[in-house]
């Protein structure tokens, strides 16, 4: 199997809590070709001092482990290793000014991406080692434009609460039923070139979108494997997740999904 290059987005505003962790997980997938992109949306909080340390770490940190017993000198010596593997991996660190919001946050992160494939990850998430090889194996082997996956729903103590199975792809299933796919993602980028970016005036801006790509024809393929874990927000009703914003999401997804049902079967 050949590894085109998988650019991963990371959008993110006052989450310097989660973001290192979110980062970790995806510089340390097992896929060998990985661009990571991430969108400092004018964060107030510790984000800037964050990402300045991932970046000096991945570039210099070690580690070791006990590897050899010196029996003669009584001494373990140690290997020691960088701590972040520098080969196939690059950095991009980009600032707004000002504060967008967050779906020109996000296009500003994939107009800079070059990968192949691509998808986007919310900063206080956490992808599992195998999500963008479990992924991008179908997209590699051309049986899909969209590959997506099932997921857990964790807690700020590390506890899951629920398994999220989503539904194997149909059209009525995933866009007119309710949005049911595109959380654990990654698609073909050259989806961009034929339908365009984020919507900028949407909330719902991936579920506006991959209704976009379906419609003109996006294969989509579920990959019934659990590979992401969404955090939940209870108790912490933040950025498109605070009370009016949510309302006003869910009122785009209703209306996302009454044009789904008024579309044509896509072919």
């Amino acid at each position: 199997m050949s590894c085109p290059l998988v650019s991963v987005v990371v959008p993110t505003y006052n989450q310097a809590r989660y973001l290192g962790a979110c980062l970790d997980s995806i510089w340390f997938q097992d896929w060998p070709n990985i661009e990571l992109v991430v969108v400092d949306d004018c964060s107030t909080d510790e984000t800037r001092q964050v990402i300045e340390r991932f970046a000096a770490d991945v570039a210099d940190e070690t580690a070791s482990f006990a590897s050899y017993y010196d029996e003669a000198a009584d001494v373990i010596e140690r290997t020691v290793h960088p701590r972040y593997r520098r080969e196939g991996r690059t950095l991009t660190v980009l600032r707004n000014e000002t504060n967008r919001g967050s779906t020109p946050t996000y296009n500003r992160g994939f107009r800079a991406a070059g990968g192949d494939y691509c998808t986007y990850v919310a900063s206080d998430d956490l992808l599992h080692p195998q999500m963008v090889s479990t992924l991008a194996r179908p997209l590699d082997a051309g049986e899909a434009d969209f590959v997506y996956s099932d997921m857990f729903v964790f807690d700020d103590a590390m506890r899951i609460l629920r398994e999220f199975k989503v539904p194997d792809y149909s059209f009525d299933r995933c866009f007119r039923d309710w949005y049911l796919c595109g959380v654990s993602k990654l698609y073909r980028r050259s989806l961009h070139e034929r339908c365009g970016w984020y919507d900028e005036t949407y909330l719902a801006n991936d579920h506006d979108l991959y209704l976009r790509f379906a419609l003109a024809g996006a294969r989509f393929l579920h990959v019934p494997r659990t590979l992401y874990s969404v955090r939940t927000h209870d108790n912490r009703a933040v950025n498109v997740h605070s009370s009016a914003n949510w309302a006003r999401l869910l009122e785009e997804s209703k209306r996302l999904v009454r044009s789904a049902r008024a579309a044509a079967t896509p072919r």
